[in-house]
């Protein structure tokens, strides 16, 4: 394959959050808030530079970008390989926290600046069939806004089916280049974008060193390690499940049984000390057992 993975851990860390190619992730940026004219973006500063790891056995799960533009906006890009319990909180808890920590305490509010999600979901998260969905804080009547400062934007790669032919426009070309790379063995001919045109430059697994791709493919084994752990519990899971229903199963039928012969041993008038010998089952049971057949 000519290109890596975007969605990997190292990839994306070395794709978006690249100091000196900085025009990657603005143009991604422009493209899936699209921002035009006096609101684009045309500088940035990376928060977190892109950093191979030192140690082994980085999560690779969880993946992110910070940046903040020239108007003090903070952008967070994350990577999500997985769905896992409690994700919309750690998001809302993360964005939150970013925002906050922009200042101290008794410094002014007006300098806190708007924070502004991006999530990257390798699976379907929302009911809705849009691949890309913008959520903001607004009057659920009117649709107001008076709380601007946090966004959050969520891309599901799994909803994305375009084909290359049917993309005219540059948020889905990135969206099909985080998607597909790992599968292309050539740049794609409608590419126009030159922040677009680097990533796939970068992406080319012939521009990456020894210890780059060592990286890379270690993540990928993390990456797969996780994934199969978490099929393993599936399947762990639901075997149990029916491991239960069935000794439930046999349980119920058994109790019928005991059941249906203990009304036969009552309708033959037998003792119900007897009963209770042969049946096994609780004096109470028979004793109810008795007054239903005497209303037949």
């Amino acid at each position: 394959m000519k290109f890596v993975d975007i969605k990997n851990d190292i990839a994306f860390r070395k794709i978006f959050g690249n100091e000196n190619k900085k025009e990657i992730l603005i143009s991604f940026l422009n493209a899936v808030l699209k921002l035009e004219n006096q609101n684009r973006i045309t500088t940035i500063t990376m928060l977190n530079p892109f950093q191979f790891p030192i140690i082994k056995g980085l999560k690779v799960t969880v993946i992110d970008v910070k940046a903040i533009d020239e108007k003090g906006n903070i952008f967070i890009v994350e990577m999500q390989l997985t769905d896992k319990k409690g994700l919309d909180k750690r998001i809302q808890y993360y964005s939150a926290k970013g925002y906050s920590s922009q200042i101290d305490s008794g410094d002014e509010y007006l300098k806190l600046k708007p924070m502004i999600f991006i999530g990257i979901l390798d699976f379907k998260y929302f009911d809705s069939p849009n691949y890309l969905s913008r959520h903001l804080i607004m009057d659920y009547e009117t649709g107001e806004r008076k709380f601007n400062d946090l966004e959050f934007n969520f891309i599901e790669l799994e909803k994305f089916t375009k084909e290359l032919n049917e993309i005219d426009n540059l948020v889905d070309k990135w969206i099909y280049f985080i998607k597909n790379s790992e599968n292309l063995e050539v740049t794609p001919e409608n590419i126009n974008d030159s922040g677009l045109l680097t990533a796939y430059k970068d992406a080319e697994k012939h521009n990456w060193t020894k210890a780059e791709l060592e990286d890379y493919e270690y993540a990928q084994m993390r990456e797969q390690d996780e994934r199969g752990a978490i099929e393993l519990a599936v399947e762990r899971a639901v075997e149990k499940a029916v491991e239960i229903a069935v000794e439930k199963a046999v349980e119920i039928t058994v109790e019928k049984e005991k059941i249906d012969f203990a009304k036969e041993m009552i309708i033959d008038n037998e003792p119900i000390e007897k009963i209770l010998k042969y049946t096994k089952l609780e004096r109470v049971t028979i004793e109810k057992l008795i007054e239903q057949l005497k209303t037949f």
